[in-house]
C-alpha cells in the first residue's frame, strides 16, 4: 500500500513562481538574488498557511544554488540543490523556537553559526515561530543577529510580529505576507483537483476558499477532507453538508420573503435553519453578510468585492435589482443591532424572530400576511373624533351604557389633557436626559398649542388620525432605536407589545419596579414620539405594574416575611437561631 501524502505537503511550492498570492514578495527576493544585495537577517511575518516558511526554504535553496536559471530559480541539479531536496543539507538549518526558546538553545545556535558552510556560500538559519523565544533568549541573540559572520543568513518567521521586541525588528528586513485571496485559492485548488482527477463544482471550491480564511494550507486540508468524504466527484451540497455551512439559498429565500412582507414564511425558514443545528448568532451574522453582498452587487464598480462563485454571483445580481438601496441600508442596521444585542438577550430566539418581523415590515406598501392585531384584545373600530367637545347622546331608554360612559370620559380627559398641557411635563430637565433619547418639544407634539399661537385651525386628519394596534407596535419599536445607550431597555421595548385600550389610549405593563420607574421617566418622550409618528395628538400612555409586583410594593414587612416563609420554611428557623427582628 502506497503511503498517502497530504495535499498540503505534496503540492507545497518548490520555486518562487509556484508560490500563490505573494508575487510582490517573491519578486523582491529574486531581485535581491539577482543584484547580490542579500541582507544578513530577514523577518517573514503574516497569517498562518500563507507561505512564510516555504519562501524561506526556497530563498535559502536559491542563494546556495551553483547554477541559477535565467529566471533566478534554483536548478535542482547541483550538489547543493540535490542535498536540500533529499533533506541532508548541512548549509540550511531549521530551528523551532516554540520548543527551543531558552537562552541555552540560542547559545548553542550562536556556537554553530561560527562554522562556515561545507558546500555553497551561505549557512542559512530558519527560525520558525520566533515570537516564542523568551526575553533572555532574545537578548542573547541580539549581538549575533546584528553582526553575524559573512556566511550566515538568518530568516525569522512568525505569525505574531507584535510580540517581537523592537531591538530584533530593527535588525531585520521585514516582509509582510498577505492573506491569499479567494480567487487565487480557487484557481490553485482547481489545479490540484485536475492533478488528482477530482471533479468539483466551482461554487464548492468557493466555499472551501472562504472557510480557509486566506490560508492555502487550511484550504488544501479541507480539500483532502472533502475528497475523503465524497470520493472523486464533489458537489456543492456535499461541501456545505460536510463543513456545516449555511446554504446561500436560505438567505435568498428569506430576502424574497422580506420583500413580500411574508412574516409567516420567514419565521418558518428560520425554524428550519434551527432544526438543522445552526446557531441563531451564526444565522444573523450570515444574514448581515448577505445584505452586504446584495448592496455591493447593485453597482458595477463595487461588484468586485463579491467573493462568491460565478453561479451564486448571478443570483446576487438578480436579487439586488429587486431591492432598493434604502431597504438594504435599513436591513443592515436592523440585523447589525440584533447582532450586537444577541449576547445580552435572555430569549435569543425571540430577539431574532422580532428582527425578522421588523425586516418584513420595511416594505410598507405590502401588507404582512401575519396580522399583529390577532394577538391583542379585539378592538372595535371607531370613527374619527373631532377636535371639539363631544357629548355622547343618551340611549333610547334614557340612560347611557357603561361602554359609552367610559368612552366619553376618556375622550373628555384627552381633550382636557391637550388643552392644559404645560410646555414641558417631564419629571426631569431636558439637560439630564440620556443623550441617546429623542426629546420633542411640547409645541411640536401638541397641535393645539400651535393653533393658539398662530390662530389657524389644523386639519382634523393631522390631529386625530385613526391608527391600528399594528401601527402602534411599529411606532413603539421605532422609538427603541433612539435609546441604544441602554441595552436592557432596548430588549424590553423589543419584547413588549403595547395594549390598545381605547381609540387613543394604550397601556404598557412593567414586570418590575425598575422598569416602571424608567418608563415613568421616559413617558413624555414616548408619548411625543408616538404622537408624531401616528399623526395623532391625543395619544396617551399609561404604565401598569404587574399584580405580583404591585402587591409586593404595598405589603408591610410582616406580610413580606410571611410570604417568604411560605415559600421557604427554613427562613423561620434561621430567624429564630439568629434572634433576628423584622424591621
Amino acid at each position: 500500500m502506497d503511503n498517502f501524502v497530504v495535499s498540503a505537503r505534496k503540492y507545497r511550492p518548490a520555486t518562487f513562481n509556484s508560490v500563490v498570492g505573494q508575487s510582490a514578495l517573491t519578486t523582491t527576493l529574486k531581485n535581491a538574488i539577482k543584484s547580490k544585495h542579500l541582507a544578513h537577517a530577514y523577518l517573514f511575518c503574516g497569517p498562518r498557511g500563507v507561505g512564510k516558511t516555504t519562501c524561506a526554504r526556497i530563498f535559502a535553496k536559491a542563494i546556495n544554488c551553483e547554477n541559477l536559471t535565467p529566471d533566478f530559480e534554483a536548478c535542482d541539479c547541483c550538489e547543493s540543490c540535490v542535498s536540500f531536496n533529499q533533506q541532508r543539507s548541512y548549509n540550511i538549518h531549521e530551528l523551532d523556537a516554540a520548543s527551543n526558546n531558552g537562552v541555552d538553545d540560542i547559545r548553542s545556535l550562536i556556537e554553530q553559526v561560527r562554522i562556515p558552510p561545507q558546500i555553497g556560500k551561505y549557512s542559512v538559519y530558519i527560525i520558525d515561530e520566533v515570537h516564542m523565544l523568551s526575553t533572555g533568549a532574545f537578548n542573547a541573540f541580539l549581538k549575533t543577529l546584528e553582526e553575524p559572520p559573512a556566511h550566515a543568513v538568518f530568516i525569522l518567521a512568525t505569525t505574531e510580529k507584535h510580540k517581537i521586541i523592537p531591538t530584533i525588528l530593527s535588525r531585520c528586513q521585514i516582509y509582510d505576507f498577505n492573506r491569499i485571496s479567494i480567487q487565487d485559492t480557487i484557481e490553485y485548488l482547481q489545479y490540484v483537483a485536475r492533478n488528482e482527477s477530482v471533479e468539483i463544482d466551482s461554487n464548492a471550491l468557493s466555499i472551501i476558499a472562504q472557510k480557509s480564511d486566506g490560508g492555502m494550507r487550511d484550504a488544501l486540508s479541507v480539500f483532502d477532507q472533502i475528497v475523503s468524504f465524497c470520493g472523486k466527484t464533489v458537489s456543492y451540497q456535499d461541501v456545505i453538508d460536510n463543513l456545516n455551512v449555511l446554504d446561500y439559498d436560505y438567505h435568498f429565500r428569506l430576502t424574497e420573503a422580506f420583500l413580500q412582507g411574508g412574516v409567516s414564511e420567514s419565521l418558518l425558514i428560520f425554524n428550519e435553519i434551527l432544526n438543522k443545528g445552526f446557531d441563531g448568532h451564526q444565522f444573523i451574522s450570515g444574514l448581515s453578510s448577505h445584505f452586504r453582498d446584495l448592496l455591493v452587487s447593485k453597482d458595477e464598480q463595487t461588484i468586485v468585492l463579491l467573493d462568491v462563485g460565478s453561479d451564486i454571483a448571478k443570483r446576487y445580481k438578480a436579487q439586488a435589482q429587486k431591492c432598493s438601496a434604502e431597504f438594504l441600508f435599513q436591513a443592515l442596521k436592523i440585523s447589525n443591532d440584533c447582532d450586537l444585542n444577541y449576547r445580552q438577550s435572555k430569549n435569543k430566539r425571540l430577539l431574532v424572530e422580532l428582527t425578522l418581523i421588523r425586516l418584513c415590515q420595511l416594505c410598507g406598501e405590502k401588507k404582512n400576511d401575519l396580522n399583529l392585531n390577532e394577538v391583542k384584545a379585539p378592538i372595535q373600530k371607531t370613527e374619527n373624533i373631532p377636535a371639539g367637545p363631544k357629548v355622547s347622546p343618551p340611549t333610547p331608554a334614557g340612560g347611557i351604557t357603561e361602554t359609552q360612559q367610559t368612552r366619553s370620559v376618556s375622550q373628555g380627559a384627552e381633550q382636557l389633557f391637550t388643552a392644559v398641557k404645560p410646555k414641558e411635563t417631564s419629571p426631569h430637565p431636558t439637560s439630564l436626559r440620556s443623550p441617546g433619547r429623542i426629546s420633542i418639544n411640547a409645541d411640536q407634539s401638541a397641535p393645539s398649542d400651535t393653533t393658539k399661537a398662530t390662530g389657524s385651525q389644523t386639519p382634523k386628519s393631522s390631529q386625530n388620525t385613526p391608527f391600528t394596534a399594528e401601527e402602534l407596535s411599529r411606532a413603539w419599536l421605532k422609538f427603541s432605536e433612539t435609546i441604544s445607550d441602554e441595552v436592557w431597555m432596548v430588549n424590553f421595548f423589543n419584547t413588549t407589545t403595547p395594549l390598545l385600550l381605547s381609540e387613543n389610549h394604550f397601556e404598557i405593563k412593567a414586570t418590575n419596579q425598575l422598569q416602571e420607574k424608567e418608563l415613568m421617566r421616559m413617558q413624555t418622550d414616548i408619548q411625543d414620539f408616538i404622537r408624531k409618528e401616528l399623526n395623532n395628538s391625543f395619544v396617551r400612555m399609561t404604565i401598569k405594574l404587574e399584580e405580583s409586583e404591585e402587591k409586593l410594593r404595598s405589603s408591610s414587612p410582616e406580610d413580606i416575611y410571611k410570604s417568604m416563609v411560605a415559600k421557604n420554611p427554613a427562613l423561620a428557623k434561621l430567624r429564630h437561631n439568629l434572634n433576628m427582628e423584622i424591621d
